[in-house]
């Protein structure tokens, strides 16, 4: 599932000219009948059971910048656009019955759109969009954005989607995690950023997949006890120096795998079993499970620091006394 690598830092500055290079050179594509017959299919019942209509349509990389004619096609479920040169989704309002909406690789600069009761998967991958405005689908559970230019979350309609469940972003310009505070969440997909800070995570008391891969992140402040229900969490590929970081994961009361591969602390001497020391709850390190003599071996190390902190704290009380 891993993605491209993501832009430069200078990406943002490039693409403008870009985006109006082809702009300049865009030759009008309209679909056409001839296509719409060749790109229907599936022939359902509609609604009222009384009547058939074709409920898919593909059509894919055609070149198309104008699908105006689907907007008479109201009872499409299932519609893939990818590969075209689309930059306006509006003749789609109309298709109050989509389920579900892939429209990867157009010439999209955003994702806002009329809300749709129903749509419940959209992916815009590897488009132009900049923001997370406009996306306020009620029953939406699985939204892709990755591969675009998009440097802030905080456009999130929060109260509109309310079923969202995973959350793919990778390959954006995302600085820090700000903004997603999604509680119905489960997995979000934030590798191949720009991600120093993370923050705003505490509204995410249902997630349990966090992908933060090959991002710029050399402390780990922002993790909190509120996030109960994270069990996996890939930080491979950032600047975390310091097993003491990993010491901040200790809130985490669900966290079972972790990837730290690519971090200068992944250099240590007994880099596993300190982390296992720190982590005791931990199953899996770099997709590698911790074998029974590991975790004995820890389990020793762990009491007799903890003996010794006690000791130490008795010696200092007893100080303070005198």
């Amino acid at each position: 599932m891993e993605s491209e690598g993501s832009e430069g830092e200078d990406g943002e500055e490039k693409a403008l000219p870009e985006r109006e290079e082809e702009e300049e050179v865009l030759a009008p594509c309209p679909l056409t009948e001839e296509l719409l017959k060749e790109g229907l299919s599936l022939l359902c019942k509609t609604g009222c059971g009384l009547a058939h209509a074709y409920v898919k349509f593909e059509a894919r990389d055609k070149h198309l910048t104008d699908i105006s004619l689907l907007e008479c096609f109201i009872h499409l479920r299932y519609v893939d656009l990818s590969g075209n040169k689309l930059q306006d989704l509006s003749p789609l309002s109309n298709l109050t019955h989509l389920l579900w909406l892939k429209v990867d690789g157009n010439l999209l600069t955003s994702a806002c759109m009329q809300e749709l009761p129903y749509l419940q998967i959209i992916s815009f991958a590897h488009n132009h969009i900049e923001d997370m405005e406009g996306i306020t689908h009620p029953r939406l559970a699985n939204l892709s954005l990755k591969g675009n230019k998009i440097q802030a979350a905080l456009g999130l309609s929060h109260g509109k989607l309310f079923s969202l469940q995973t959350l793919e972003l990778r390959g954006n310009k995302l600085e820090s995690t700000a903004g997603l505070r999604l509680p119905k969440l489960k997995n979000l997909y934030l590798a191949q950023n720009a991600i120093r800070s993370l923050e705003g995570l505490e509204g995410l008391g249902q997630l349990t997949t966090l992908h933060l891969r090959d991002n710029q992140l050399e402390t780990l402040d922002g993790f909190c006890s509120s996030m109960k229900c994270l069990q996996y969490l890939n930080l491979r590929n950032n600047g975390i120096s310091s097993l003491q970081e990993v010491a901040k994961l200790q809130v985490l009361p669900m966290l079972q795998a972790l990837v730290l591969l690519d971090n200068p602390c992944s250099g240590e001497p007994s880099y596993r079993l300190e982390v296992l020391v720190l982590l005791p709850h931990l199953q899996r390190l770099d997709k590698e499970l911790f074998e029974p003599d590991e975790q004995a071996e820890a389990n020793k190390i762990r009491q007799e620091r903890q003996e010794e902190a006690k000791e130490a704290e008795g010696s200092l009380q007893g100080d303070v006394n005198e």
